[in-house]
């Protein structure tokens, strides 16, 4: 990861490109009760915010996946297009009526549609732009004159607050803060006019966006800017400061799994998050360590981790339970804690390496 001293944007120096990346994923965000929540409340907020009983009102998806986030728009009352690059995945969503595009959104893309949307949404993927400023003129192309882009990114300076190093990796090209992504913005004629905190995956940042000079900036907002610059969140240092963290964690990570180990115990990894595999191959942590990553996503079912090879099975096909749980999809630490009670309650462990700050 480098950091630009113009702009103080974090951002990785090697770009995979978006073809290979992103043409045949696996990622599927219906597969979690917890982000279907959090994007069954966004779709209601931002309607009743902006657009309820507002006739003939439209919503575009940039990276819509299986259409999890388009379908609360759909029940809602409005038109809904998606656009996805995983063509299987682009698949499942036209299947479940959410009429997905299996295409890259840019500007080109964009003057091709030809239409305006009332709301256009992007959640988790306005970092993974391999042609920013193509994406970025399409969607003011696309927004209509007081619609509003809702973004949604991991917020960089949560990342730093929760040692979450392992959120930095190869689909992630960027990492926002407020002060930066608004600077890129400005550079494309939008805005982002209110904002806040929210605690999905371990910290996040949703962003209000119009036209520039459309719409005040929040209060709220306000307040989040001027937290950054007291933190100095945006400066080289704090960045530093991160990287002598990060060592401190991985020692704590290696004692733990060592002295489990040393006692015998058997520790299979929890979830296969593509983020997993910076903090497996940084810590240095394989299958002499962890036996198995257990999945509930099928189109995960017999792979390997990337680098460390650890094998991955399904839920349902684990036999012998492990006495620890390393959980590296720490981001949904609730859900998966209230799903697992019945294995708690036979004394197996589960251990989050990342154990993010509550918002």
């Amino acid at each position: 990861m480098v950091w630009c001293r113009k702009c103080k944007a974090a951002q990785l120096d090697y770009t995979v490109k978006k073809e290979i990346m992103f043409g045949n994923h696996t990622y599927l965000s219906g597969m979690t009760k917890t982000l279907d929540d959090h994007f069954a409340r966004l779709a209601k907020e931002v309607d009743s915010a902006f657009f309820e009983g507002v006739e003939g009102k439209s919503a575009l998806d940039i990276g819509s996946n299986d259409g999890t986030q388009l379908k609360h728009y759909k029940s809602l009352g409005y038109d809904v297009f998606g656009v996805e690059s995983s063509k299987a995945i682009a698949q499942i969503a036209n299947e479940r009526g959410i009429k997905t595009a299996n295409e890259f959104f840019n500007l080109e893309f964009a003057k091709r549609q030809g239409r305006k949307f009332s709301i256009i949404n992007a959640s988790g993927v306005f970092f993974h732009l391999e042609e920013l400023h193509s994406v970025t003129d399409g969607i003011r192309l696309c927004l209509d004159g007081d619609g509003v882009f809702v973004v949604q990114f991991l917020y960089m300076k949560r990342i730093m607050e929760n040692l979450a190093f392992d959120q930095i990796y190869h689909e992630h090209l960027l990492y926002y803060n407020l002060l930066t992504i608004e600077r890129l913005l400005a550079l494309h004629g939008l805005s982002m006019f209110d904002a806040y905190l929210s605690p999905i995956h371990g910290g996040s940042i949703i962003g209000f966006v119009s036209h520039g000079g459309k719409r005040e900036k929040s209060q709220r907002l306000l307040k989040l800017l001027k937290e950054e610059e007291e933190s100095g969140c945006n400066e080289l240092a704090a960045y530093h400061s991160f990287a002598e963290e990060i060592k401190r964690l991985k020692e704590r990570n290696l004692a733990y799994l060592k002295a489990k180990k040393s006692q015998g115990k058997r520790i299979f990894g929890m979830g296969a998050p593509v983020k997993g595999n910076t903090l497996l191959n940084y810590f240095g942590v394989g299958p002499e360590t962890i036996n198995f990553l257990v999945e509930k996503n099928p189109m995960r079912k017999g792979l390997f981790s990337p680098g460390m090879h650890i094998p991955i099975i399904l839920e349902s096909e684990v036999t012998i339970l492990p006495d620890v749980y390393y959980v590296l999809a720490w981001n949904f630490k609730d859900e998966i804690l209230k799903n697992n009670r019945h294995l708690l309650a036979k004394g197996i462990e589960f251990y989050f390496p990342i154990d993010p700050k509550e918002v």
